[in-house]
């Protein structure tokens, strides 16, 4: 189970080399798993850049690879943190668009004022020095995003640590999850396809690839690892290698097509939307191959009224995208549903993350990523080792900016790929959880139908009437935009407000089966007697922090209470000999359809043999 060696009678020496062949599978199968998670979290990050940078005042004097080193420095720091101190699932950390929003509604600001004043009296406005000139009001505008990124993280890190995070999901049945995640799908719709109209022919061939490697061609495996494994004694399967890789595959063979495309000067790329590329372009500045990122490096954060009001913001979106992350990467993984004490720890070494990021520099937070959870669920392969291995690279890629700018030479259409493939897994997950609840109950349509229609009406209306929403103070007017141009948000407010206020039965809530399958998740047999242990801290960390020790305030929301400690070592006894294989369960692999073979029914259901050890 935790990748021990099968010694073959007869074969002498030969265990040795099976067991360093064995290894050597495992490593490159995490490495690959490594790139294909970073290849989503590039094309995420550019897409961050790429959406803020335009409404930023223009002539930025910073290279925009050093914005994205900082980034990709504070998101590798922050996935480390999580998968091993905070929730403990394989989740990579990204900027969400739940910080795009708010930041670009405080750099629109900054941008209309420094383009309506004609005096100069901007400067004075925006710099705190008495004398600053017009460059220096334009780093301000960065710093003063940055101030706003600090703030989320000192916001999130209070949720955390009070339990305000954990308190909620809990209490989010399956009414308040599902039109949640859907709408984290749905919402994503005008990224899709403003980035997929670079060239529609080539981003659905990208989507082509990936349905039908993950789909029809899922059970074709690579026979090299078993060929291996065999010369030292022993046969095991082989990986599923289309269905791992049907993300990184697509990716890679768009690019690849198209820097052809682009090498023989044939047009394949739309003119119109070749002038979005101008932030990568505007860079005049050349990035040095090695800088170490360090606080305060472009001058530190600016913690104005209106930064309070967006970081706030910021906090409070990317707070409800992370508790359904969390309860999305659980479900998706098989593993159980996400505990209070998982919450709040996920919580908080995100809020720690958005606080590097902000002293850094860097114009976005971190938070759990949607679309690498989902690309975990489409390829069925969710290794919390590849997700660590990502973040080292992350955290290499951080220190050379000249690097990382290399990402900006992705296409833009590969992006809107990449977002169609895995943002659609996101919106089918949120359906599924309508089969708890009684959705032919009339209190159930009009709570679904209310909250998605609003969700995406009020975003729609605040875009061409902003101005309908003006309070006369600067800051309220900014939070309260930044808030209610987030669809997620919305839902998550509104889905939760009417479920704990409308009457309704347990069944018809759908909070009857999910009491029952928190019970069994206690005691869970095969595959999830492995995955529940998913979110325990390691046992360096718990002997630092005792049950009794976790009393005290705040360890008290961050760690499992005394009684249900001894409740589940009582009842689950007989689980105690798999808890620390439990602890190095890389790979969570789900049971494929009903109607496949039953060899790779077989194989899926039993712990695969290329798995990743610890």
């Amino acid at each position: 189970m935790n990748g021990g060696c099968h010694r073959v009678p007869g074969a002498g020496s030969s265990s040795l080399t099976f067991c360093s062949l064995r290894k050597m599978c495992s490593c490159v199968l995490s490495c690959c798993l490594a790139l294909q998670h970073l290849t989503v979290q590039a094309s995420l990050l550019c897409i961050f850049h790429l959406l803020l940078l335009p409404t930023l005042p223009e002539e930025q004097p910073q290279a925009v690879s050093e914005l994205l080193a900082r980034s990709l420095f504070a998101c590798g720091i922050s996935t480390i943190l999580q998968t091993c101190m905070g929730s403990r699932l394989p989740l990579v950390q990204i900027p969400s668009f739940e910080y795009l929003v708010p930041a670009m509604m405080l750099s629109s600001h900054l941008s209309l004022s420094a383009s309506t004043d004609r005096n100069g009296t901007v400067a004075a406005s925006v710099c705190p020095a008495p004398h600053c000139d017009v460059a220096g009001s334009r780093t301000a505008s960065l710093r003063e995003v940055s101030g706003a990124v600090v703030v989320s993280g000192l916001v999130q890190l209070v949720l955390g640590v009070s339990g305000a995070c954990g308190w909620t999901a809990r209490r989010c049945g399956p009414m308040v999850l599902a039109p949640s995640l859907s709408i984290v799908g749905l919402s994503a719709y005008k990224e899709v396809a403003f980035f997929c109209s670079a060239n529609w022919g080539v981003a659905l061939l990208l989507v082509l690839l990936a349905i039908t490697f993950s789909q029809h061609l899922g059970s074709c495996r690579l026979p090299c690892c078993a060929w291996l494994c065999a010369r030292g004694g022993y046969v095991e399967p082989s990986v599923p290698t289309l269905r791992t890789f049907s993300v990184l595959l697509p990716f890679t063979g768009i690019c690849i097509m198209c820097a052809i495309l682009s090498h023989l000067r044939i047009p394949w790329d739309s003119l119109e939307l070749a002038t979005e590329r101008l932030p990568w372009a505007n860079s005049t500045v050349r990035s040095p191959w090695l800088r170490i990122p360090y606080p305060g490096e472009g001058g530190w954060p600016l913690l104005t009224p209106r930064a309070l009001a967006v970081g706030t913001a910021m906090a409070v979106g990317g707070s409800v995208n992370s508790v359904g992350c969390y309860v999305l990467c659980g479900r998706l993984l098989r593993a159980s549903r996400p505990p209070p004490e998982a919450c709040n720890r996920g919580l908080c070494t995100e809020a720690l993350g958005s606080l590097l990021a902000g002293l850094l520099g860097a114009t976005g937070g971190t938070a759990s990523s949607i679309a690498n959870t989902c690309a975990s669920s489409l390829t069925q392969a969710g290794s919390r080792l590849s997700v660590q291995v990502s973040a080292l690279v992350c955290v290499a890629l951080g220190m050379s900016p000249r690097l990382a700018g290399l990402l900006t030479h992705i296409p833009l259409v590969v992006h809107g790929g990449v977002l169609c493939v895995t943002y659609a897994v996101a919106v089918g997950t949120g359906i599924s959880y309508f089969q708890y609840a009684d959705i032919d109950s009339g209190r159930n349509i009009f709570i679904v139908g209310f909250t998605m229609f609003m969700a995406l009406l009020v975003p729609r209306w605040l875009s061409t009437a902003p101005a309908h929403l003006a309070t006369g103070w600067v800051p309220l007017d900014l939070l309260f935009l930044s808030l209610l141009m987030v669809p997620v948000f919305l839902t998550g407010f509104l889905s939760f407000f009417l479920e704990n206020t409308v009457s309704g039965t347990l069944e018809e809530r759908g909070l009857l089966a999910d009491l029952v399958a928190r019970r069994g998740d206690r005691c869970p047999r095969g595959e999830r007697g492995d995955s529940s242990h998913v979110y325990r801290l390691p046992a360096g960390l718990r002997r630092l922090l005792p049950p009794s020790g976790c009393k005290a305030f705040p360890c008290c929301f961050l760690c499992p209470g005394c009684e249900e400690e001894e409740e589940e070592q009582g009842s689950c006894a007989t689980q105690e000999g798999t808890a620390s294989t439990g602890e190095g369960t890389h790979l969570l692999l789900k049971a494929g359809m009903v109607e496949m073979q039953s060899e790779r029914r077989l194989s899926e259901m039993e712990m695969p043999a290329w798995h990743v050890a610890a």
